[in-house]
């Protein structure tokens, strides 16, 4: 774990959508990291798309979901 410097307008968005969806601040830059990681190595994928590939490694209790899957996604559709 360390620690990451972001401006202070990124900073408040984070705590505006934070609270907006009932996650902690942290929960809610992780979640927007893992994102934004799996929409750049597939930018094939929706949001929605991603979203599905979270939930399914979440559900399958893989704490890291696989970085490129778009066969399985269009499969699971």
């Amino acid at each position: 774990m360390g620690i990451l410097k972001i401006s202070e307008q990124m900073h408040e968005n984070l705590r505006a959508t934070s609270a907006a969806l009932s996650r902690s601040i942290n929960a809610q830059a992780e979640h927007w990291l893992r994102v934004g990681m799996l929409a750049e190595l597939n930018p094939n994928l929706s949001y929605g798309e991603i979203c599905q590939l979270l939930i399914r490694a979440h559900q399958s209790g893989d704490l890291n979901p696989p970085l490129i899957q778009s066969a399985a996604v269009s499969e699971a559709a």
